[in-house]
């Protein structure tokens, strides 16, 4: 009997754990899209099917067709910047970087 309920508690605890990384992965795709709206809405689409408000400024969704988007981690650390002026100049920290890719992950 013993055997039985450790191994049901073994099984509870690891749906508990799924689901609440399910629940921090959430979260944590949420603040992405909460700074892409913050820095990057007024020009980008930043949903699946808007089209991006700055004709010339590729939809977030589209993203992953041209790149990985992994590959933005560092110029979000170092501080993006672009040649064209309209392009706001901003740096993340090291847990915005992981929720803003997550955050495009999730357009793809």
């Amino acid at each position: 009997m013993r055997v039985a309920n450790s191994s049901l508690l073994l099984a509870l605890s690891m749906i508990l754990a799924l689901g609440s990384a399910q629940r921090m992965e959430a979260a944590n795709t949420e603040q992405g899209r909460r700074l892409a709206l913050l820095y990057c809405a007024g020009c980008h689409a930043i949903d699946k099917v808007s089209p991006s408000p700055l004709r010339i400024a590729p939809p977030f969704r589209n993203l992953h067709k041209r790149y990985p988007v992994e590959t933005l981690e560092e110029a979000l650390a170092e501080g993006l910047m672009t040649g064209h002026p309209s392009m706001p100049q901003f740096q993340f920290e090291p847990d915005q970087i992981n929720n803003f890719i997550m955050f495009l992950k999730s357009l793809e």
